[in-house]
């Protein structure tokens, strides 16, 4: 039975989220101390997280970001909020889709099992071998890790998907559209400096491995993998 965390400080509504979660087999926790929520989730060791963004302390994004450095389990926020910045904050912090309350139990019902089956049903890769290699350098998408001579650097989930896709396309160019479909659920409100960003990011990275100019940007249309062996 899948276990889901819920970390919620509204306890009606965590409570309804157990109890609902629990009619469809699905082995809910709540969260009740909010302090620090991170001894539960390594004892746990959830499937799922359903996080809400207020929260007492520190904010939903905060603790995106700590399970981020352990974990790649689907995290889906629950929130008040729903401006197109706070999805977009979700989103950057590492989460995997974003409810906005009011919300319909039904609709949670079938976004968690659509992730839970994402990432461990039949569309899940049961592998953890390197999907990439090139010369000296390996990609690991599923750990979010890319390595070279020994050393190893962790890639946010976007970033991982940015140079999984491009990795792909190669030798042709990965298009901005291509880009912003297979990295984010929801493009309404994505915008060209959103791609930018975690390009940057991704190229300070590859350059702490010593790759440089891995990355091409095509003017108008998107960006191209040019990786070449360095010694």
């Amino acid at each position: 039975m899948e276990k889901i965390l819920i970390i919620e400080d509204d306890k009606k509504i965590a409570t309804l989220l157990q109890d609902y979660l629990k009619k469809y087999n699905l082995n809910a926790h709540i969260t009740t101390d909010f302090d620090d929520i991170m001894p539960l989730f390594n004892e746990l060791s959830p499937h799922l997280v359903l996080l809400d963004i207020n929260l007492p302390k520190y904010d939903g994004y905060f603790w995106c970001r700590k399970i981020r450095e352990v974990s790649v389990c689907p995290i889906i926020f629950i929130s008040a909020r729903d401006g197109e910045l706070d999805q977009v904050m979700a989103l950057e912090n590492g989460a995997d889709d974003y409810i906005t309350k009011p919300f319909s139990y039904q609709v949670v019902i079938a976004k968690v099992r659509a992730q839970l089956r994402r990432v461990y049903g039949d569309f899940a890769n049961p592998y953890q071998e390197p999907e990439f290699h090139e010369g000296s350098l390996s990609f690991y998408p599923l750990k979010f890790t890319i390595e070279r001579a020994g050393k190893a650097i962790e890639l946010s989930k976007n970033e991982a998907k940015l140079l999984e896709v491009m990795w792909r396309s190669a030798p042709n160019v990965a298009n901005r559209d291509l880009l912003y479909e297979e990295i984010w659920d929801e493009i309404s409100f994505i915008d060209d400096n959103t791609l930018s960003v975690n390009v940057t990011r991704l190229r300070k990275k590859l350059l702490d491995l010593g790759v440089k100019d891995s990355i091409k940007s095509v003017r108008g249309y998107g960006y191209q993998w040019v990786y070449k062996e360095e010694s």
